[in-house]
């Protein structure tokens, strides 16, 4: 994957502001087909709601859900309005097959639990997607692991 000196010297710039200033939340409104920049405003969304517990119907640093935590994650990050229910964020944008996930594309499960028995995440790379887990809060995951290599169900492009 190769990307352009204009998107890597804006990287380094916004992480050394970032890293000089008393404010670390990244603001930029990153686009989707940026990988280094997804990659980098998933892990300040991540840093900044670690800890935050899984709530059902919850979207706020109280207490968040997957689909909860993907929505306000897609609105504060890149400015993109995604539905509130996993089920219907399963039916947004473009069908993906497995191996062709990239950086920023929702990857969703069949579960059995919650409501309808969805979950949903954001793919970051290699293997590992973000989403609020109901045991571990905001989190990343391995889509190799067991648990979710069984469940999984679809990718989805926005």
């Amino acid at each position: 994957m190769r990307f352009s000196l204009k998107s890597i010297v804006l990287i380094i710039s916004i992480l050394i502001l970032t890293a000089c200033s008393n404010y670390s939340a990244i603001r930029y409104k990153g686009q989707l087909n940026d990988p280094i920049m997804v990659m980098a405003l998933l892990s300040e969304q991540q840093n900044e709601w670690q800890g935050t517990p899984y709530v059902l119907g919850g979207k706020t640093r109280n207490g968040v859900d997957c689909s909860g935590f993907v929505q306000t994650t897609f609105m504060d990050r890149f400015n993109i309005s995604l539905p509130r229910m996993t089920k219907d964020q399963a039916n947004y944008g473009h069908f993906i097959d497995k191996d062709e996930i990239q950086t920023g594309d929702l990857v969703f499960f069949k579960t059995g639990r919650g409501l309808n028995g969805y979950h949903v995440g954001i793919y970051v790379k290699e293997d590992k997607f973000l989403h609020a887990s109901t045991k571990g809060g905001v989190i990343y995951s391995s889509l190799e692991s067991p648990y979710w290599k069984k469940a999984y169900w679809q990718a989805r492009r926005i």
